[in-house]
């Protein structure tokens, strides 16, 4: 491996058992706020497969908390193990002080603090892409975690945040994504970054919209595809609806007025990646 000139941070073990400890204490700031995770860069993911994800897609890991039940878990040890390797900060801590974290009753065995990955519009390659979801002012944790699993599921290349979205490194979102956030890249950009990237995409670009008139199975959709997707409460601005080359409808026939955000993204995608998707 080449030498950087960057020192290699050497990780170490720790044993916490007080609720005021500092790292308690900063890890329950990125767990309850944004502000803190959005200054600090870092966030929070509970489980051991989540712990286990991010260290083989080779994420940055601060901090590694192990409960009682981890130090006998035999993957959980090599979780800590391989994360210590790479400098991360093992804690050794009770059920209480995990509780304490995580502000959870019943909390995971392991859970872990990442850095934090997000990409800015000029890095979004088109020409290297099968499909890219972009979400237009998306508010719900759930369904934007929902969202990442599915693009991970269909071989989709990544998700776009565009104005003013919820944080995809909230507790529920990363929830959501079941692992998926560790392999699916996200681009945060203003909706105007958005619409200039959207005009000159050289591939096809959907977008539900009220006021679309083609049938979501009838496109025939050329990769790389970008799929744009409105606000659950509003929908897809006129605006950036403007930016998009087709405007798709998915049919319904009961009572409902609507489909949820993550369901339409799942239902569209899956049309999109149809051929592409073999059992």
């Amino acid at each position: 491996m080449p030498h950087t000139g960057k020192p290699q941070r050497i990780g170490a073990v720790k044993q916490i058992t007080s609720h005021s400890n500092p790292i308690v204490k900063e890890i329950k700031g990125l767990v309850a706020q944004r502000k803190h995770r959005s200054q600090s860069g870092l966030f929070v993911a509970e489980g051991l497969k989540l712990a286990t994800d991010a260290l083989a897609a080779g994420w940055g890991v601060r901090y590694l908390a192990l409960g009682p039940d981890a130090r006998d878990n035999p993957v959980a040890q090599k979780a800590a193990v391989t994360a210590k390797a790479r400098g991360a900060l093992i804690l050794e801590v009770s059920t209480a002080v995990l509780s304490a974290m995580t502000r959870k009753d019943n909390p995971q065995m392991v859970v872990g603090v990442y850095e934090q990955k997000i990409l800015a519009v000029d890095d979004v390659n088109a020409n290297d892409a099968t499909t890219w979801v972009a979400l237009d002012r998306v508010r719900d944790p759930g369904n934007l975690g929902t969202i990442i699993r599915t693009v991970d599921a269909v071989g989709g290349t990544g998700v776009m945040l565009v104005g003013d979205c919820t944080d995809p490194f909230a507790v529920e979102a990363v929830r959501a994504t079941m692992g998926s956030l560790f392999h699916v890249p996200l681009a945060r950009m203003s909706k105007d970054e958005f619409k200039r990237l959207a005009k000159k995409w050289p591939g096809s670009v959907a977008a539900t919209h009220l006021k679309g008139s083609v049938d979501y199975r009838a496109p025939d959709y050329s990769e790389p595809a970008l799929l744009v997707m409105g606000n659950e409460q509003k929908g897809l601005e006129d605006d950036v609806a403007e930016a998009c080359s087709t405007l798709i409808r998915i049919p319904q026939v009961g009572e409902a007025d609507s489909l949820n955000l993550a369901v339409a993204t799942g239902i569209a995608l899956y049309e999109i990646r149809r051929k592409h998707l073999e059992l």
